[in-house]
This record gives structure tokens, sequence and C-alpha cells, in this order.
């Protein structure tokens, strides 16, 4: 009966790779702007402005704590049970989390109830993200055949500038549709909806798959680790520390150059959100490039390579960073943020091949997922307050010089995990 089951198509895989990431990076870019226009005055609305602004990036942040939570429990049954079950339940958890939050009560009709219930769903969005990107890029890379998992490894990566242009042209969308006070009332929970639309496209993909090759062949070999989590750290705890501190420079890169960047744009130097949108929309597309190139040259050369070669070009953007956007000018800037995310695609892109290579197939999944969310909190995590501080202080070099140093840090790690980059491992 087994021999009767067909494995599923290559264009399914890399789909449902795909998906879960673009929902995760949708859910994120959803939520952070809705959390700069409309979460602070209608579920905080007892406090002054400034305070209900606090209050909603305090939310906006605990996704990163509850992301490391989700790694583990996913990890846990994805090392046990299966990719494919696990998938779609971390797809559940994070798309249910989602829908849920356009029908909460404001506080104006339920007072802290709508609050507490936005951090309940905020809290399970992030746990069910935790679980997702790594299980993502295993469906790909342990399905690549030889010589192709640079390619298969970008797939899930490709999630992040999908999920951006969709959600933030959502947006763009709406503010062009509608009144500020319809916005408001009922407009902002229209793109939370819209992300049903995506999870059901995943949850189809999903349940026709089986599981990976190397998962098989792992149960074949030996039972699954009681407590992978508790193996990794015994057995694995150099690269899990190196995969960690690797994926640091993608993060930072990232939230500089749309959160921080767009931030910077329209309040400092004045100009609008939605030109500075409009440009931010056309230069991801030059992450998404990025992406593709690292994704080819990493089966060229391999993915720790590409990595460190991000990095050497992500140290050298940092440094233009101050004088190429103090310089005020909307092209100078523009080129900034393309060459920003075009680097971001050689720091990021390579992940999703280079991760799981470092861990065996037993712990894989708790691995990639543990390394690339504890890196999300060390490199995305403190990036807007600690950049603004810096621009404060220091002028926005210095917020340049951060980015270049976190850039440095990662290629360190990089270094420090040579004698662990073992391309076979995925097969």
């Amino acid at each position: 009966m087994a021999d009767s089951i067909q494995p599923p198509s290559t264009r399914r895989i890399l789909l449902a790779s795909l998906t879960g990431t673009s929902v995760e990076f949708y859910d994120f870019y959803i939520f952070a702007t809705a959390a700069s226009l409309v979460f602070g005055p209608l579920f905080f609305g007892g406090f002054e402005p400034s305070t209900q602004l606090i209050w909603s990036y305090t939310l906006l942040g605990l996704a990163f704590l509850s992301r490391p939570l989700g790694a583990w429990a996913f990890g846990h049954f994805g090392d046990r049970i299966g990719r494919k079950s696990t998938l779609v339940a971390s797809l559940m958890v994070m798309g249910m989390s989602t829908l849920l939050i356009a029908f909460l009560p404001s506080y104006e009709t339920a007072g802290w109830i709508g609050a507490l219930l936005l951090a309940v769903l905020r809290f399970g969005q992030g746990f069910g993200l935790g679980g997702e990107w790594g299980g993502a890029a295993l469906l790909a890379v342990e399905n690549a055949p030889p010589g192709w998992r640079g390619r298969y490894g970008m797939f899930p990566q490709l999630g992040a500038p999908v999920g951006f242009i969709a959600a933030n042209g959502l947006f763009l969308i709406l503010g062009v549709a509608m009144t500020q006070q319809q916005f408001m009332d009922w407009g902002w929970r229209l793109p939370f909806l819209g992300s049903a639309l995506l999870v059901g496209v995943g949850l189809w993909v999903r349940l026709k798959l089986t599981e990976t090759p190397a998962f098989q062949a792992a149960l074949a070999e030996a039972e699954p680790a009681r407590v992978p989590i508790a193996e990794l750290f015994r057995s694995h705890l150099v690269p899990t520390v190196a995969g960690t501190f690797a994926a640091v420079a993608c993060f930072a890169t990232y939230y500089l150059a749309t959160a921080f960047a767009l931030g910077y744009g329209t309040k400092t130097l004045g100009i609008s959100k939605e030109t500075f949108l409009g440009v931010q929309l056309v230069t991801i597309l030059f992450m998404a490039a990025g992406i593709l190139l690292a994704g080819w040259w990493s089966d060229v050369k391999s993915p720790r390579y590409v990595l460190i070669c991000g990095c050497v070009g992500t140290i050298a953007t940092g440094l233009m960073m101050g004088p190429m956007f103090l310089s005020g000018a909307l092209p100078v800037i523009s080129v900034w943020l393309a060459l920003a995310l075009f680097m971001m695609g050689f720091v990021y892109g390579p992940l999703g091949a280079f991760l799981p290579s470092l861990f065996p197939p037993r712990v894989r999944y708790t691995g990639a997922s543990m390394t690339f969310n504890i890196a999300g909190i060390l490199g995305a995590a403190p990036v807007p307050a600690v950049a603004q501080w810096l621009a404060d202080r220091g002028g926005l070099g210095f917020v340049g010089y951060y980015l270049s140093a976190s850039a440095l840090v990662s290629l360190a790690a990089l270094w420090w995990s040579r004698h662990h980059d073992r391309r076979a491992m995925v097969a």
C-alpha cells in the first residue's frame, strides 16, 4: 500500500515551503503597520498617545519572545513525528491567531479585554512562527536533488519579499480607497481577514505532502531523539551558537532598511509616508533578486561562502549609510535601500540551506528553528530602539556602523562554523 503513495511534485514542495514563510512575513508586516497606525488608540484608549504607541510596540515585540518557544515545541515534534504534520500545525496556529485579530473588540467596546486578547493572539502568532521557518526550510532542502540545495533552500526565503509586497501593497490600496475614519473604524481589519486566504492555500498544498526522504531515512536508521533540544545542546552546541550568530546580520539589515528607514525617512527627513512606502516596495525587489542569485551561487560554491561574501558587502553598505541617507535626496536614499536589500539577499537567502546543514536529521528541525529564531531576538528585537538612540546621540553614521558591526559578528560566526559546514548531511 505504501508503494502506491506518489511523492509530491517539485512544484508542490517548493510552493508549500514558499507559502508558509509568505504568510509569516505577511502576518508580521500587517501587525507592525497596524501597531504603528491604529492599535494604540483602538486598544489602549486610557493612555496618552505616546504611551499608547509604546504599549502597541511592546505587543509587537512580544512575538520575538514567543518564537523560540514555538521553535522548541514544533522542533520537538518535527524531529519526532515528522515534518509534514508539524508544518500543518504551525501554519494553523499562526493563521488562526492572525485571523482572530480581525474580530477583536476595541477599548471603547470592551475595555482592557481587547488589549489582553490582542496580547494573547500576538503571542500565538510568534509561537506559530517559531516552528514555521525551520520546517519550511527542511521541506525544501531535504527534498532537493544533489547540487540543488541552495536553489531549493532559497524558496522559503522568498517569502520575505512576497509577504512584504502583499502587506504593504494592501495597506497602500486601503489608504487610497478609504477615508482615515473608515480605515480606523473597520478598514484595518481587512488585512487580517485576508490572511485566511493565504493560510487556506498553504493548508491545501501541505496536506498532500509526504515525509521528506531525510526524515524517513533517519527513522529507518534509529529511534528519534527522545528530547531533541536536550540532544541538540548536549551534542551540537558549537554549530547551534555559530548558526545563531551567523544569522544576526540578515535581521539587522532587514529591519534597518525597512522599519527604521521608514521612520527616519518620514519623521526626520520629511519624506511622505506614501512616497517612502512606494520606494520600499520597489527596492524590496532587489532583495528578491539577491535571494535568487545567492541561491544559484550557493550551489556553485557553498552556502557558507556566499554568506561570507554577503557579510563583507553588508559591512561596506553600512559604512555608506550615513553619507547617502543624509544627502536628503530621495534618489540617493533609494539607491542605498536597493543596495542594502540586495545584500540582504546574500546574508539571508543561503540560510535556508546553510542552517539545516549544521545538524543531523534527528535534531535538524529543532536546530534550524532555534538558531534562526534566537538570531531574530539578537538581530531584530533591539534594532529600532538602538538605531534611534544612536541616530539621536551620534548621528546616522553610527547607525551604519551598527549595521557593519552586526555583519562582522556574523562573519566571525561563519568562520567559526567552518568545520561544521557539511553540505552532504542534508541528503
